[in-house]
């Protein structure tokens, strides 16, 4: 299983409210007509999103914005879902979030570990990032087995990033609470864990 993830900000000025609808809006619209390989999404509010640079568009960077997640079977769903957001029967709704769109990027990541996560039950991302090419610890053989230290696999899910979008994070750890993998301690040199709390706003 795949899972596209897009974090984004609105533009500066736009009614928050107004954008949390229009984008629940289009999430609506994917679950009453899901593409082919679509197995559901989720919209959450982030206090936090320390990787999204700023625009001449948005807030400073670090400060907090939107993620959603596209689950996918693979990737010719992936390529299904770019095709059918601006489609016959999605492109008012997207339209009406791309309207008060202000910056964002994305990632691609593949389920390493665990099962297909239950969205809405998942409160807690923890995101793992590998130091800059040539610095200590930089390699990542065997790290996604260290991550999966101590999760429980029916609660918890680990993700690996699988091409490389934009300043995405190299792992993710769902989980209702940090484990043992992701502990400061046990990460090699060099490798950085996040945990931010989300705020579900929608999920399906």
């Amino acid at each position: 299983m795949l899972a596209y993830v897009f974090w984004h900000r609105p533009l500066d000025g736009v009614d928050a409210e107004a954008y949390e609808r229009a984008e629940v809006g289009f999430h609506e619209s994917l679950k009453a007509t899901p593409p082919a390989g679509f197995r559901g999404s989720a919209v959450f509010r982030v206090a936090e999103l320390p990787w999204l640079a700023p625009t001449s568009f948005t807030a400073a960077a670090g400060s907090g914005g939107y993620e959603d997640w596209y689950l996918l079977e693979d990737f010719t769903a992936l390529g299904v879902l770019n095709e059918a957001a601006v489609g016959s029967g999605h492109r008012g709704v997207h339209d009406e979030v791309a309207h008060r769109y202000g910056g964002g990027a994305g990632g691609l990541y593949g389920l390493i570990e665990g099962h297909a996560p239950r969205l809405e039950a998942d409160a807690l991302a923890i995101w793992v990032a590998r130091p800059p090419a040539g610095l200590p610890g930089a390699e990542r053989r065997g790290v996604a087995a260290l991550l999966g230290d101590g999760m429980d696999p029916d609660r918890a899910s680990l993700w690996r990033r699988q091409l490389v979008l934009g300043p995405a994070p190299e792992y993710c750890l769902l989980a209702p609470e940090p484990s043992a993998g992701v502990a400061p301690r046990r990460l090699p040199d060099g490798w950085s864990a996040t945990s931010l709390k989300r705020e579900a706003l929608w999920n399906g």
